[in-house]
């Protein structure tokens, strides 16, 4: 069997490792030219964390990034709403990592090269379609460096080429637009004193205006803004990723916030790139596979960023699909197909759970503590069920 990766992302990267491990041959297809320490912060739950460290990089993640232990919910004023352990201390046998999105996947990438081969990334190839075959997919690609049309035969082929997939789009060309929450998102990461534990993450409630902030290492301070500024609505305007912002964008919403034991507005206004999007998802899908070609990660069940899962969603598609494929013996449709019963109706779960924690504007301790309870186990990820669960890595 041989496996094909539309995708170099910490999706893409985590399945390429976890099939290697489980003895499948696999290559990885990334369209941009160069791939670079982009983007701002990201948190890796303990489920994702979990199948990490059983990939034997439980080490470099804690050297990356800050371990978690608790969310303070808070008011402008800094004021205790409800506060909840997190990772260790809520009980899970592995920690909540805030990392750098972009260092998280060049850590990826190095794994990758060191245990697959320098040759085992594409970079600069271009994904423009595919063709079905009885024993597999063949695939074409434009390389970008030099305009010509290329094509790669495999066993498998992989969609984990984000938000706009290719692999999606031919596979459900009627899918549907990406549907917005009416959030409007600004993010940044600033350099600033560590605040409250040093490994708190914090979410400010102010009326329609919400952020949330955590340290990412290096005396570093991830934050993310996010105003509702219309009701829910299909998305009118291109969902990029990359658009800058100026700090004059977000300061009207934050300007009179005083918390005491972090200064916003000054962390904010001494943030040197800011990026500004929408809070985007889609309807979930019924199916993901056709014939040899299925999703992962984004490509497969984006979703709001209100629960801090996509990326370990990610993760954790990535580690079923190599455990599927490599229990199936020489019934490689069938491992697909297990692969997506056990994951599509649990992302289902889990894209449908943020909409609801995105709606959810209790202030009361009982009344958050009820959303955060709810939402561990709409999305299975209770302590319980996460560390008495069989692990994913094949015998």
């Amino acid at each position: 069997m041989t496996v094909l990766i539309a995708g170099a992302g910490i999706g893409g990267l985590t399945a390429a490792l976890s099939l290697h491990a489980a003895g499948i041959d696999v290559t990885v297809a990334e369209s941009a030219r160069e791939i670079r320490p982009l983007g701002v912060g990201v948190n890796l739950l303990p489920h994702a964390v979990r199948e990490l460290t059983e990939l034997g990089l439980g080490d470099r993640l804690a050297a990356l990034g800050v371990a978690t232990s608790e969310i303070v919910y808070c008011d402008r004023y800094g004021r205790r709403l409800f506060t909840e352990p997190r990772g260790i201390a809520q009980g899970y046998r592995w920690p909540q990592y805030s990392v750098h999105r972009g260092e998280l996947q060049l850590l990826l990438l190095d794994a990758v090269r060191e245990r697959l081969g320098s040759g085992a990334v594409y970079t600069g190839m271009r994904l423009t379609g595919f063709e079905q075959q009885a024993d597999g997919v063949r695939a074409r690609f434009l390389d970008r460096s030099n305009g010509n049309p290329e094509v790669a035969a495999a066993g498998v082929l992989v969609g984990a080429d984000g938000l706009h997939s290719t692999v999606r789009a031919q596979l459900h060309p009627d899918s549907g637009p990406l549907l917005w929450s009416g959030v409007r998102m600004w993010r940044g990461t600033a350099e600033a004193p560590p605040f409250l534990t040093g490994s708190s993450m914090i979410i400010v409630r102010d009326g329609d205006v919400e952020m949330v902030a955590y340290p990412i290492g290096g005396n570093r301070i991830n934050w993310v803004c996010q105003v509702r500024v219309t009701g829910p609505r299909p998305l009118a305007e291109e969902a990029g990723w990359n658009r800058t912002a100026r700090a004059a964008d977000v300061w009207p919403y934050i300007q009179d916030w005083s918390l005491g034991w972090l200064d916003v507005p000054r962390m904010v206004m001494e943030t040197e790139n800011i990026l500004v999007y929408p809070m985007v998802d889609r309807e979930p899908l019924t199916l993901w596979r056709r014939g040899r070609a299925t999703l992962l990660g984004d490509a497969a069940h984006p979703m709001y960023p209100v629960g801090a899962n996509g990326a370990s969603q990610a993760v954790v598609d990535a580690r079923v699909l190599a455990y599927e494929l490599a229990t199936s013996g020489d019934d490689v449709t069938g491992g697909l197909a297990r692969y997506e019963a056990a994951r599509r109706d649990a992302t289902a779960a889990v894209v449908l759970a943020n909409r609801r924690m995105s709606l959810a504007r209790g202030n009361t301790e009982r009344e958050l503590a009820g959303v955060t309870d709810a939402y561990r186990r709409t999305t299975g990820s209770d302590v319980e069920v996460l560390n008495g669960r069989a692990s994913l890595t094949p015998a």
